[in-house]
């Protein structure tokens, strides 16, 4: 029994190990007849969260002419097979006389020779017509970088208050670079020292996700989902200097079973600055 057991626990490990889907995956999208071109590039940026997906997609001719869309998605570990479903068009530059679709990607993974890939079918509908696009097929491969860049999910409010905020230029400390082995991380900050006014605004590679919030006792908290081989830079703006200067923090990083702390000063001639980076396993 016991022999049985761990049999099952190891396929149980190799079929989970196997299966991180967490990162960059790039390839081709195919179109039947009717579309604007018949052959495209794709990249998708995969964040996985048990058997839950969402990222984001870029089909695309070249960098210069692209649809970006947001996607969420669930994926099957007995069978390996996915369904995302692109539910938010984010950006788009194609030629005037091309449609946007937006897809439904019905893909299944797997490994040979030690490449992984994603490789099925999608169909969709027009954006705004919503009349059915000409079909096609999609082949994916991991690759280690991206063709775009990595995006920080963002409230939209927060997005509209970056556009209309004026902060001062400060030169930037970098304090300290994490390298982490998990892509759920959880970044606490309270007042290192006495409770004394100080507030911050933060912004996670340069998307503001914190504005002009105080530091107390209790954590101000962002959550990040990180790709592996990717930069992060959380920075820390002192919008005071509180009662006793300079605007300092003790940020608590959670990342897996590890934690991390790091002492962050700030003022109103330098900002701090903490680094992250997930390894990619090889």
């Amino acid at each position: 029994m016991r022999l049985i057991i761990s049999l099952v626990a190891l396929f149980l490990f190799q079929v989970s190990f196997g299966q991180d889907l967490n990162g960059i995956w790039r390839g081709t999208l195919t179109q039947e007849p009717g579309g604007c071109f018949p052959v495209y590039n794709l990249e998708i940026q995969i964040v996985a969260g048990g058997d839950r997906l969402q990222g984001k997609a870029f089909d695309y001719y070249d960098k210069t002419r692209f649809v970006k869309h947001h996607f969420t998605g669930r994926y099957n570990t007995l069978n390996k097979r996915m369904v995302l479903i692109e539910d938010r068009v984010l950006e788009v530059n194609i030629p005037g006389d091309c449609v946007v679709c937006t897809k439904t990607y019905d893909l299944s993974w797997s490994k040979e020779n030690g490449r992984e890939a994603l490789t099925g079918t999608w169909k969709g509908v027009e954006s705004d017509s919503k009349k059915n696009c000409p079909p096609g097929k999609i082949t994916l491969y991991r690759v280690a970088t991206t063709e775009f860049p990595v995006d920080i999910d963002q409230p939209e409010e927060l997005a509209k208050l970056q556009q209309s905020i004026q902060l001062a230029e400060r030169e930037t400390e970098i304090v300290r670079t994490l390298e982490l082995d998990t892509p759920n991380i959880k970044i606490d900050l309270y007042d290192n020292a006495e409770i004394d006014n100080d507030t911050v605004t933060i912004f996670l590679n340069n998307k503001l996700l914190l504005y002009k919030q105080r530091l107390t006792q209790l954590p101000l908290s962002v959550s990040l989902k990180a790709f592996p081989d990717t930069d992060y830079e959380l920075l820390m703006y002192a919008d005071n200097l509180g009662s006793i200067p300079p605007n300092t923090a003790l940020m608590v990083v959670t990342a897996g079973k590890n934690k991390y702390e790091v002492r962050l000063s700030a003022s109103d001639k330098k900002n701090a600055a903490v680094r992250f980076r997930l390894k990619q396993e090889r």
